[in-house]
């Protein structure tokens, strides 16, 4: 059994997102700063860098960050590990502060769970809801 979790966010960035979050947020999706040789304290290991088939959750592993006209967009699929996700969420609660979309911004199901919680941007700050379990209808 592997401690891992699926991890989806999509969200507009404001275009007034400060350098250095954009700087951290292109760090963890392994455009920067990886190998740079100046390992420091500080330094943790890129969260969102991952690309490519998943192992676990089914699908592709991606991480994309676009320029926009009004700022930024933000697509990430990640599989991640247990031991990673308090700093998973602490990234996601960042750009929660800067994010220009309101209301669902993504999901984090553990691998083997059905349901996962929502991550809802509640003007700046994260919000997580967990979804109790539905009944079932076909369609």
């Amino acid at each position: 059994m592997a401690d891992l979790y699926a991890v989806d966010v999509s969200l507009n960035l404001a275009a007034t997102v400060p350098d250095a979050v954009l700087s951290e947020l292109r760090r963890h999706l392994g455009h920067e700063g990886i190998g740079d040789g100046l390992a420091d304290e500080s330094d943790d290991h890129p969260v969102w860098a991952a690309r490519g088939p998943a192992g676990r959750i089914g699908g592709v592993l991606v991480g994309e960050l676009i320029r926009t006209d009004l700022g930024w967009a933000l697509t990430v699929r990640q599989e991640v590990h247990a031991e990673t996700m308090t700093q998973v969420d602490a990234l996601i609660e960042m750009l929660a502060f800067h994010s220009a979309t309101e209301g669902v911004i993504g999901q984090i199901r553990f691998y083997e769970d059905e349901m996962p919680e929502l991550l809802l941007n509640r003007s700046g700050e994260l919000m997580k809801v967990s979804l109790s379990r539905l009944p079932e209808t076909k369609l």
